[in-house]
């Protein structure tokens, strides 16, 4: 709970009814109840099962997907880029023949060669490293449920903020878990340098364009229409960033308006009924290239992309760079942004494959689609912790108070949920209730699935003792609430550390199998030989009720394994639930949401 002096806003002291409470509670965490964990079941699960699962993903209206091939195909067959050639043929007096040849070459260069190979291939190696480096990867249920209908209507642009190489891995990771289409991605000619992986990239959906294409209209003519033609097919979601290249300092950059014009193009010119615009918002606790940052921040110029630079990088697989939060935005229809607002007409005055310069109006429409969609990437941004005591140090350098630096980072919280933010705050208090009467329900009798009734009920009484306020955001501590939760929080403690000694025995369990007697036996010498030391005060962990109760909860919990053998039952221990079990008891692991409380 919040010890911070309660504010004179929200509800006044003995005023919150559990009702009340139980609606300020939803507003907090409807929106990240719509999250999931999908490193949880990666964790659980062979990598290599979820690398070579069936894959056959929903695809636009049902099409048979065209070979990569074929797209080439398609695009120099294409009327525009005949009628550039002839254009640029007439004017340099190069032979048609010549110029074909260069566009050719040009499409070799940029295109993708998506294989279901290098796909598999990908979703083995990130399914590795991410549960090596990263502790979740959450994401919108809500909006992979849209995106997946989204695809089987229109041709789809997906458009996601960019703070790190990582994005689009990571982007075509969470597809292919979900069975959706992987998509083809618009990267840097600076991937292409690097050996090995540009090759891969390519085979992973990944089509490749200069930084600036200096006046060179064939190969922006073939540029356009390659990227044309896959959202004209439908072939697969076409995925750009509008700023262009990676944040440094994890602030949105101004848009670019090349891509958005090209998959705009379609529509105005009537070839698809409509395209839907998807606005991504990827949050990172602590992004991959943090160092690297801080020098090109300081002025030392970018390195250069290299496979060898990948290698070197190779240390971080020794970090945890905490949580990532990916929030899949609503389909925006490109058809109801333009209704009333732009019309077709200036298309429909000349020949499709003709191309014309951009009228003022279309300038104005594209650039407040940009910024429409760069507005959505930052409304659905998660703040993390860090980030706000990060923001409150900056301002209070060289240094202050921990009790200073908590109090304020505490009111910027409270700040941040009023402004409509979505904050991956680790003190969920629900969240911590529901967890704790999960693993004491042995210890205490609790009704069984009322759990929020109990909640409100607790709030209400605390409430009517003066011990807690409820604002709109927040439960706080009241002055005088203070001597009451000392009292509570003395009551409950024992058990607790009862809890925390059982489990740190248990990790050092050396024997595979044991039986309830053998532990009971073991638990009381463990804790005897700590009462003995002095490493421990807590005498109740000595009772058998105590010990036997703590066995059910582990088993209940996924901590211990329990199968019956010779009529006697064995336990084995499950050391990564059982050491997550004890870090969460001892506050060193947030509880997270309810749902994800069960180890």
């Amino acid at each position: 709970m919040d010890p911070s002096r309660p504010s004179d806003s929200g509800l006044s002291v003995g005023s919150a009814s559990p009702g009340a409470v139980a609606l300020l509670y939803s507003k907090e965490l409807k929106k990240w109840d719509e999250f999931e964990d999908i490193l949880e079941e990666r964790r659980h699960v062979s990598d290599l099962k979820f690398a070579m699962k069936c894959y056959t993903p929903l695809v636009y209206k049902g099409i048979t997907p065209c070979k990569p091939s074929d797209i080439k195909s398609h695009v120099l067959g294409s009327e525009e880029l005949h009628y550039v050639i002839k254009q640029l043929s007439t004017d340099s007096q190069q032979s048609a023949a010549a110029l074909q040849e260069e566009a050719s070459e040009i499409l070799d260069e940029m295109s993708h060669n998506l294989r279901l190979g290098a796909i598999r291939f990908f979703a083995f190696t990130l399914s590795k490293i991410f549960k090596q480096i990263f502790s979740k990867v959450c994401v919108n249920e809500e909006g992979i449920q849209k995106l997946q209908r989204a695809i089987q209507e229109h041709p789809v642009v997906l458009l996601p903020s960019h703070r790190s190489y990582i994005d689009f891995l990571l982007l075509s990771f969470i597809l292919y878990n979900y069975d959706l289409p992987v998509p083809v991605i618009a990267a840097g000619m600076d991937f292409l340098g690097m050996k090995m992986i540009g090759g891969l990239l390519r085979m992973s959906g990944a089509f490749f364009m200069r930084r600036t294409f200096g006046g060179n209209k064939l190969y922006w003519a073939v540029f356009s229409e390659y990227v044309k033609t896959m959202l004209r097919n439908g072939y697969a979601p076409v995925e750009f960033f509008l700023e262009g290249t990676r944040s440094r300092s994890a602030k949105t950059l101004t848009p670019k308006f090349g891509l958005l014009n090209i998959v705009m193009e379609p529509f105005f010119k009537r070839e698809v009924f409509d395209t839907y615009l998807v606005p991504i918002s990827i949050s990172y606790d602590k992004i991959l290239e943090e160092t690297l940052y801080v020098y090109e921040l300081l002025g030392v110029p970018k390195p250069k992309e290299s496979t060898t630079g990948l290698l070197k990088a190779r240390k971080i697989l020794s970090e945890n760079f905490g949580n990532i939060h990916v929030y899949i935005g609503d389909p925006v229809s490109l058809r109801s942004l333009a209704a009333g607002r732009m019309s077709h007409s200036p298309y429909n005055l000349v020949p499709r494959y003709i191309p014309q310069k951009q009228s003022e109006d279309m300038h104005t429409f594209v650039t407040e689609v940009a910024h429409r969609m760069q507005l959505l990437q930052i409304q659905n941004l998660a703040l993390s912790p860090w980030s706000l005591v990060v923001a409150v140090l900056l301002q209070n350098r060289p240094s202050m108070h921990f009790d200073a630096l908590v109090k304020k980072a505490t009111w910027l919280r409270g700040l941040a949920c009023t402004f409509g933010g979505l904050l991956t705050w680790p003190e969920d208090i629900y969240g911590c209730f529901h967890f704790l009467r999960d693993v004491f329900s042995d210890e205490f009798i609790f009704f069984p699935g009322n759990a929020v009734k109990d909640f409100e009920e607790g709030c209400y009484l605390l409430c009517k003792s003066e011990t807690i306020q409820v604002t709109v955001r927040d439960i706080l501590v009241t002055e005088r609430g203070n001597t009451v939760l000392e009292f509570l929080i003395g009551l409950f403690k024992p058990f607790m550390e009862c809890y925390q000694i059982i489990c740190k025995y248990l990790l050092k369990e050396q024997e595979d199998y044991f039986t309830e007697k053998q532990y009971l036996a073991r638990i009381r010498a463990f804790t005897s030989q700590l009462l003995n030391q002095g490493a421990s005060q807590c005498y109740d962990v000595l009772s058998s009720d105590v010990q036997k109760n703590a066995l059910a909860a582990l088993v209940r919990l996924g901590g211990i394994e329990k199968k019956k053998v010779n009529n006697d039952h064995l336990f084995n221990v499950n050391e990564p639930a059982t050491a997550k079990l004890e870090e969460m008891l001892g506050g060193k692991t947030p509880v997270g949401k309810p749902a994800t409380a069960k180890l």
